[in-house]
This record gives C-alpha cells, structure tokens and sequence, in this order.
C-alpha cells in the first residue's frame, strides 16, 4: 500500500489499495475523494458500501481535483489518512472499567484549526489524560500538522474517533462519566468543580461556535474561565490547557 504527502496530509490511493483499507476497518482513513467521473464503477461502488459500513466520509469531486496526485496511479480515488491509528471507543471503555483511579478525557468539539487540535492533544498526554475523542465530522482530523503541533503527543495518548458525539457522550454518561463543557456563559468557574471523585470528560468548543447546544444540554456541569477584561474568550487549547491543568493541580493536593 503505497503512501505519500501533499500538503501535510497522508494519502493512500486506487481502488484495490482502499478496499483492501476499509476491508479492514478503515481506521486511519480521514476521507475518501471520488472522482465524478468513475460513479459508475463496480469496484467504486464496492468502496462507497465500506465506507458506509465504516462510517467513512467520502466526498464526489470534479476530476481536476486530482490533479496534484498526477504523478500516482489513483484510478480516481484517493483516500486521506491520519498517521495514528485511531483507538475503539468501546474497547476503551472496557480497558477502562479495569484500571485503577478514575479516568479522564477531553473532547474537542467542533475545533477547526489543527495547531489547536495538537496543542490540545499534547497538553492532554502531559497531564496524563486518558484519551482524546474528535468527531468524525466537522473538526478538524489527526494529520501531519496535528502531528507536529502535538510534539509526538499522538503516540502517547489514546485518540478515539466517533461519527456522532452525542451518542458518545450518551454512552460516556451511561458508563459513570460527568462531562463537564467549557462555555463563556457557564454556571461555574472552572476552579470551582471537584475534579478528583469521579470519571469526567472535558468538552471544549471549536474557533468562534463553542460547544454545541446539544451537548452543552448533556453536560452535567457547564463551567467558564473568568476574563478580568472586557474580551471575547481565551483561544480554545489554552481554555483546555486552563481546565486540564486545574484538575492536575487538585488531584496532587489530595
């Protein structure tokens, strides 16, 4: 299966390499990109029908998209790729229920920039979290960029992908998590959770939206970083870095 980079992003490409990929389970695959020009093609319908199966994204795009992978042999489909392999949410839950404490977990929601994304993932591994999850949809995935930004991070904590957090966050809840949301307009300032008898997971929201109203109806708290200036909001992976760290210093006190 062969591999290359453009633009920070890994690719794996044609269609007997991607089948061979979703055959599998697909995890590292981020996005497939179908030319328009090969809808109607048997082994193309074959990789649609995985990646439904896989809940994969694909994407049709016009045929002069492809024109940066002219020097491959894509057969007009090419499949971007994260450089970790994503962990199984429900086999982590159970890796879960045997360690011993409790675990902890952020939630990137809806944050765009991958700089963030990274910076988010290696405060997360520094503090000792347990693991990351991303949506599928809507957020920004792990790629090159993530990858440096992170330091290496990626390889030093679990990182989940799901298609809908809602139903990850459901299944959190149902599994003796708090999820607990940072929002401008929360209830509490952040400091003021007890961070240290219980299983939670930190939601922080994407660039200039926030978390979103559905599952800032989920959480169990919802908690803001005081500004002492009449401004908008910290930058998303220092609001994260903010609460992470705050749960570090009350779990050392104890």
């Amino acid at each position: 299966m062969e591999k290359r980079t453009i633009n920070n992003t890994d690719y794996i490409y044609g269609k007997n390499a991607i089948t061979e990929a979703l055959s599998k389970g697909g995890k590292r695959i981020n996005k497939i990109l179908i030319s328009k020009g090969v809808i109607n093609d048997t082994k193309i319908n074959e990789i649609i029908t995985l990646a439904k199966q896989n809940g994969i994204i694909f994407q049709f795009v016009p045929k002069e998209r492809f024109n940066i992978y002219a020097d491959v042999k894509h057969q007009g489909v090419v499949a971007t790729t994260s450089p970790v392999e994503y962990t199984d949410f429900y086999e982590f839950l159970e890796h879960q229920k045997q360690k011993e404490g409790y675990s902890k977990i952020i939630i990137p929601d809806g944050v765009e920039d991958p700089h963030n994304l990274g910076a988010i993932i290696r405060t997360s591994a520094c503090a000792g979290f347990d693991a990351v999850i991303i949506p599928s949809r809507r957020n920004a995935q792990v790629n090159a960029t993530v990858e440096k930004t992170s330091a290496g991070a990626i390889n030093h904590i679990p990182i989940i992908q799901v298609n809908s957090l809602g139903n990850a966050i459901d299944k959190l809840k149902d599994n003796d998590y708090w999820i607990i949301a940072a929002d401008a307009h929360g209830k509490d300032n952040y400091f003021d959770v007890d961070y240290t008898n219980m299983n939670f997971a930190i939601i922080v929201g994407g660039e200039g939206t926030g978390v979103s109203k559905n599952n800032l109806k989920k959480s169990d708290f919802v908690v803001k970083i005081p500004m002492l200036r009449n401004f908008n909001s910290l930058n998303v992976s220092n609001a994260a870095c903010a609460i992470i760290y705050e749960s570090v210093r009350q779990e050392l006190k104890t």
